[in-house]
């Protein structure tokens, strides 16, 4: 029997757990993570800034999804939903599997939720002034 993606995250999360660095895993060790720009480490939160990807990312962090699934919980039209899917799949955030005539979405590494929760803490606390913001990006607010 083929390993399922709950296999995969299992692994990738006994692995992290072995090269850490504080509380969050260091993919690879430090020397993976030293060769991580600041111009490739700014895409990827620039992947998870935007609203409809983040909220994509929160609902696959509850459990997989299809995109019908997804298209539903986002309120995004299917094309829309489709497209940040093969954004977030292109930079390694979520993973695919054909199950029978579905593919079915998953977190590929189970760290990405620890990241979105330490960013939810730092941003609690300004919230109200970071929904303000007028300097960067479109009003998402």
């Amino acid at each position: 029997m083929a390993p399922t993606m709950a296999d995969a995250g299992r692994r990738t999360a006994v692995g992290a757990a072995r090269r850490t660095r504080g509380d969050l895993a260091i993919p690879g060790g430090r020397a993976r993570a030293a060769r991580c720009g600041p111009e490739a480490l700014a895409r990827y939160f620039r992947v998870l800034g935007d609203p409809t990807r983040l909220r994509i990312v929160e609902a696959l962090l509850e459990r997989e999804r299809t995109v019908s699934e997804l298209v539903a919980l986002v309120g995004a039209p299917q094309s829309r939903v489709s497209n940040h899917l093969a954004c977030l799949k292109w930079c390694r955030v979520v993973r695919a599997e054909r199950r029978g005539r579905h593919v079915v979405y998953g977190i590929a590494d189970p760290r990405v939720g620890g990241l979105i929760e330490a960013a939810r803490a730092v941003a609690a606390e300004h919230c109200d002034h970071l929904a303000s913001c007028r300097r960067i990006g479109p009003d998402w607010v």
